[in-house]
């Protein structure tokens, strides 16, 4: 299947993608709310809740807008996507952020259990999530190290 075809019926399928795709399908993060499909081989994610879906994409906007300078990138007028790893960092960082945020006694999972549960109980703590104490989420978005594919090394045939 080409890229096109596959943009195509992806759309089609999934007219309520999840924000937080990339994280999902990395294993890093869970969500009450998505439902992982399958297109031609390759993996989606679809969210159940239009409430949940503009929650997410409303905390992406203001981790993104927030962190340009964390990600280096100061174009203030371009809005493009992002690369892949600076895309996982934002998501997966931004939600350890989050975590950190809510429970600051306890260290951030490596596994975020429930995307939906942590940004209700964010609204519901701080009100709004412009009032979230953007400056250590940052810090999260920093630390958070994008993990390196291995390297295949050809073996020589003995």
């Amino acid at each position: 299947m080409d890229q096109d075809a596959f943009r195509q019926t992806y759309r089609s399928v999934n007219e309520r993608f999840c924000a937080y795709e990339k994280a999902i399908l990395t294993n890093q993060c869970q969500c009450s709310e998505a439902d992982k499909f399958c297109i031609a081989e390759r993996e989606g994610v679809h969210c159940n809740s239009d409430a949940g879906q503009t929650q997410c994409l409303m905390y992406l906007e203001l981790l993104r807008e927030k962190a340009r300078f964390v990600l280096h990138d100061l174009n203030t007028t371009a809005k493009r996507s992002l690369p892949h790893g600076k895309a996982i960092k934002i998501q997966v960082g931004g939600l350890r952020g989050l975590h950190q945020a809510l429970f600051p006694a306890a260290a951030p999972p490596a596994v975020i259990p429930d995307i939906t549960a942590l940004l209700c109980q964010a609204q519901q703590d701080f009100g709004d999530l412009t009032a979230l104490p953007y400056s250590s989420i940052m810090q999260q978005i920093a630390a958070y190290q994008v993990k390196k594919r291995a390297r295949r090394t050809l073996k020589e045939p003995e």
